[in-house]
């Protein structure tokens, strides 16, 4: 299971946790980082930076996000180019994937389709994430578009579950269950349980009193 590290304290407590894996993250908007963990972008990469020495002495893969890689809730749009240097920065600390995350949701698929080929021009698409919100229900038609390029990791959540509390009005994540029930059409192989995805959703949504987010789930569960 990777954890999600903001700092060298926090790395600490993965290691001393027997955390197999390791996440870090940074922003390609200025004002989003500060908001978020009241640090520049170049700040954040000092932060990352001693996680990653870390990480290389206690031989734990580390993973990198990028926030707002897609748009910005107080910047707007975000360059390409503004992007690519945060990617590159965290290839060359060592991350083995970098998750290209559309924080607030407002991505479409000719754009996810744009960054995704411009960063991939530099970083292999092998080690390219993405990561999709679905605030204004463009999460799935991103990730088809991404698909096409060769992207092979995608982040999901259980119900579309998910939020950030420093971008308003930003919804959760795709829902696993849609985003399987997509891939299985394609004859995309997961190795993940239909089923038992659709349980766990029931099991999550009953237990925190909330209605799922997922029309696959909606769809299915009101059929029964």
């Amino acid at each position: 299971y990777p954890v999600l590290v903001p700092n060298i304290i926090g790395m600490e407590n993965a290691i001393s946790s027997g955390a197999t894996e390791v996440a870090v993250f940074s922003a390609a908007s200025e004002t989003f980082s500060q908001k978020n963990t009241h640090c520049s972008i170049a700040e954040s990469f000092i932060r990352i930076q001693d996680i990653a020495k870390l990480a290389k002495v206690h031989k734990i893969p580390m993973r990198g996000y990028i926030s707002c890689a897609l748009g910005c809730p107080y910047e707007g749009n975000i360059s390409i180019d503004a992007v690519l240097k945060v990617a590159l920065q965290l290839h060359q600390l060592g991350c083995h994937e970098i998750a290209l995350a559309d924080t607030i949701g407002v991505a479409t698929p000719n754009k996810a389709r744009n960054l995704v080929d411009a960063i991939s021009r530099h970083i292999s698409i092998s080690k390219l994430a993405i990561h999709f919100h679905d605030t204004y229900g463009q999460a799935l038609a991103n990730i088809y578009a991404c698909l096409e390029l060769g992207v092979s990791i995608i982040d999901s959540s259980i119900a579309g579950l998910g939020g950030c509390p420093y971008a308003k009005g930003a919804s959760g994540n795709v829902a696993t269950e849609d985003l399987l029930y997509m891939l299985n059409g394609l004859g995309i192989h997961t190795g993940v349980d239909f089923n038992a995805i659709i349980e766990v959703s029931r099991f999550v949504t009953k237990f925190i009193g909330r209605p799922s987010n997922s029309k696959v789930s909606q769809a299915i569960l009101s059929s029964k």
